[in-house]
């Protein structure tokens, strides 16, 4: 038990900080980024907020790293039927803008594909009591 709460307490920190790295860097980036004069600068300025993603990303890989195998089952198939359910989304979404329906942003991926982990993570640690 002490040390679920020890890596639970790390991945916690660790996602917090890339977060938070993420967070500033965007506010910052939208501020100034946003009005530079386009070209390469300005792409790789606006893409900066990638760093802090990039933490994010690495905070859940240390996760994964340090639970027993079955935490680290039950996280890799949320993670699969969130990227299921995210390629279904998309993919019908293309064929309804083929049909007229408004393009959407490339963030919406991220929203479907987030909330849907952790939905599926909640219904399915309900189900398993």
């Amino acid at each position: 038990m002490m040390h679920e709460k020890t890596v639970s307490r790390a991945y916690l920190t660790e996602m917090a900080a890339g977060f938070a790295v993420y967070g500033i860097i965007l506010v910052g980036t939208i501020k100034f980024g946003r009005p530079m004069a386009e070209g390469p600068l300005r792409t790789v300025v606006l893409m900066l907020p990638m760093l802090g993603f990039l933490g994010v990303v690495w905070a859940i890989g240390r996760h994964l790293m340090r639970v027993d195998e079955y935490i680290r089952k039950f996280t890799l198939e949320n993670i699969a039927i969130a990227a299921a359910v995210t390629a279904a989304a998309t993919f019908t979404y293309g064929f309804l803008e083929t049909a007229g329906y408004e393009k959407l942003s490339m963030f919406t991926v991220w929203c479907v594909m987030g909330g849907t982990w952790w939905g599926s993570t909640v219904v399915r640690a309900f189900m398993n009591r």
